[in-house]
């Protein structure tokens, strides 16, 4: 069985520690990733991230996710409210699928009160900054062991 996660984050995450602070705080990509990575290393497994700010190449890395990897954690961005096909892609998953995001989505806008995927989502993770990353990967090791 493989020890990869895939942590993917959609548009306008490659922003983050700059985009917005007083929402999403100064922490970066960067530092989600190496968060991540300790955490995993801690239990055996490995991690590979992913941004884009196109929804076809989420979905291809979602695909791909499919042969390589054993989990993913996903912070969507925008296309949590709006995305049918990666909710369609995350169906083909196999594995525990974590929905992560760096504010707490139910204190903001109504329109992102919604989620296509939470529908698929084994857990989700929201207003616990870049911690949520490292919380959701912990909760993959533990259940996946």
């Amino acid at each position: 069985m493989s020890r990869l996660i895939y942590i993917l984050n959609g548009p306008n995450l490659n922003l983050l520690g700059k985009r917005q602070p007083e929402i999403y705080g100064s922490d970066t990509l960067e530092d989600v990733e190496r968060n991540c990575r300790a955490v995993a290393a801690e239990k055996g497994f490995e991690v590979a991230l992913f941004q884009s700010n196109h929804e076809g190449t989420i979905v291809d890395q979602i695909h791909e996710a499919r042969e390589k990897a054993c989990a993913i954690v996903i912070n969507p961005g925008a296309y949590t409210h709006t995305s049918v096909a990666i909710l369609d892609a995350l169906n083909t998953f196999e594995g525990p699928v974590f929905e992560c995001h760096i504010s707490n989505v139910h204190k903001r806008e109504s329109f992102r009160h919604h989620s296509y995927v939470s529908i698929r989502a084994d857990g989700v993770l929201a207003g616990f900054g870049i911690e949520g990353y490292a919380l959701a990967t912990r909760r993959v090791c533990s259940l996946l062991g």
